[in-house]
Formats: structure tokens, sequence, C-alpha cells
């Protein structure tokens, strides 16, 4: 583990060099929007896009949409940002320390001294805050479905200090957005949903996999768990698993919700999304190499285009 310095003006290691906080925004925002993870956006479609299944999956099932549904379509996109931002927030609160060990972290704002733990911990509370905003715009089901979400959200970042699967807390609190969209729609939780989120769960085990991959052996030196270290050499193993389980679990939830009221055609496009989906993740194991984290931090940021494969699928079906 190299001793380097913080990157030149505050850069975060892992951002693109084109990325629009370090070009555009003002100077003195750029430490908050660091913090928000808002020059890596990947964090907030992996969140967003089960949101955005959950709310297709709904109309399909009920072959009933609304206006409102317009404003859960936008206001997922606007908590997304919100609630990612945040919790990147409280998880580099949480990991300060482990972070100035790291090197692909150490240049993040607290341990690079661009901001204080309680200038972070303010913005953290102002960005929940405007989240719970338009949380308080949903029906109640799907509000107190949100509220019971922070406690994922609190748990998460320690899980690595406990857990050789903190994958799995990501998955609960990353796909949490797919029970509660789908509430937000219906008025109430179904089957349905519960499938999608189980394979949200499978399929962020896969991507957050590959995407540890590129600290191990920094987590090695300083304790730190996680699914990475724990499959070694057998990761890809492990990953084909995964990938089974979110194509197949996908796969029952679109039928739980094509069942009742959508026609055979639907049902027929709504299942090439999982099956799709699948083949972009083969596509990501044939190009997999652990020992690379420029290639694992390609791969984790091509599952933007992962997720939403299904979501065109959904989408094709409810206009069937």
């Amino acid at each position: 583990m190299q001793d380097q310095p913080p990157l030149p003006d505050g850069t975060v290691a892992d951002a693109t060099s084109d990325n629009w906080v370090d070009r555009f925004a003002p100077p003195a925002t750029r430490p908050y929007l660091r913090l928000s993870r808002a020059d890596r956006p990947i964090g907030t479609w992996l969140l967003l896009i089960p949101c955005w299944w959950g709310l297709a999956l709904a109309i399909l099932y009920d072959q009933s949409p609304r206006w409102e549904d317009l404003w859960i379509f936008i206001g997922c996109g606007l908590g997304a940002w919100l609630m990612r931002g945040a919790g990147c927030t409280w998880n580099d609160i949480t990991d300060r320390d482990f972070d100035a060990q790291v090197e692909r972290t150490r240049s993040r704002p607290i341990p690079s001294g661009q901001v204080t733990t309680k200038q972070a911990a303010v913005w953290m509370v102002i960005q929940a805050l405007l989240a719970a905003c338009i949380l308080f715009t949903f029906n109640w089901s799907a509000i107190s479905l949100g509220v019971l979400s922070l406690v994922l959200v609190t748990i998460y970042p320690f899980a690595k200090r406990f857990t050789w699967w903190p994958q799995v807390f990501l998955g609960l609190a990353f796909n949490w957005g797919a029970l509660l969209v789908w509430t937000a729609h219906t008025g109430s939780l179904g089957a349905p949903a519960v499938v999608l989120y189980l394979a949200g769960i499978a399929w962020t085990l896969f991507y957050d996999t590959i995407y540890a991959h590129q600290d191990t052996e920094d987590d090695a030196l300083i304790g730190v768990k996680s699914t990475a270290r724990l499959f070694g050499t057998n990761t890809a193993h492990w990953l084909r698993r995964f990938l089974m389980a979110t194509v197949g679990l996908m796969g029952i939830a679109v039928i739980y919700a094509a069942l009742p009221n959508a026609s055979v055609l639907a049902m027929v496009l709504a299942l090439g999304g999982p099956w799709m989906m699948g083949w972009h993740m083969a596509w990501q194991l044939r190009g997999l190499d652990i020992n690379n984290p420029a290639k694992c931090l390609q791969l984790f940021r091509a599952n933007r285009d992962t997720g939403m494969i299904p979501l065109l699928f959904f989408a094709a079906a409810l206009l069937a």
C-alpha cells in the first residue's frame, strides 16, 4: 500500500476525468458534491433502476397507469440522487479512518481534509430532509417503507466489520425502492415486488463483488471483509450463481405481475427483460479479471446498462 498524497484540486481517485463536478461546479460546492458521489453517478443509477422496475411491474400488474405515476417516476430520480448522496455521506463519515488507509479512497473529501466530519454530517441531514419532502408526497404505506429503509442505510457501513457478506446489506438497501415504488403505485406491498426485490439483491451481489475486487489487498491489510475476499479465485463461479438467481427471480416476478391482467404478448415481452439482462451479465463474466482493478471498475459501471435492459422490455410490455 503506497503512501500517496491527495490528487490535485481535491479530485477523487475513482472519478472520471471529465465528470461535471470537477469541470463545472463552483469550487466551494465540490467537496460536498464529491461526498454525494455526484462526480460518480453510477451508484445513483444502481439505486434508481430497481425503483423504475417496481413501477413498471406495478403498472403491468394492475393495468392502470395514472398521471400520478409520472410524478412517481420523476420523484424516484430526485429521491435516488438525494438518498444516495446522504447514504454515501454517512458511509464516508463512518469509514473515514478506513478510507485514509486505502489508496483508492484516501482522496475522498473527509480523509483528504476537504471537509470536516461535522460539515459532512450537516450536509447529510440536508440531503435526507430534501428526500423526505419527496417521500411524503407518496401514500402512507410507501412512506412507512421509506422510513423503515433508514435502518438498512444506517447499518450498511458497519457490515464490512462483522460479516464477509456486506454486499447482502448493500443489496437490501439499494433495492428497497422496488418495494417502495410498487407500494406507491398500488397502495400495498405485493408478492411480485418482493420477488423483484430478491432479484435485485442477487444482482447487487454480482456487481458489488466485482467492485470490491479493486480493494482486496488494502482490505486484507486493514481487516475489512467482503465477498471479493471471501470468494477469491472462485469469484467467477459465485457470480454465475448470482446471475442465474437474478434472471430466475426476475422472471418469476414478471410472471406474478403479468398473470392477473396482462396479455400473453405483454408477458412474453416482459420476460425478455431478465433474459437479455442475463446475457449482459454473462458478457461481464467473460471479460472479468479480478486482478485488474481498472477492468473491475469498468465492468461495475457497465451495470447501469445491465439494469436498463429489462426496463426497456417492461416498457414495451406496457405498450403491447
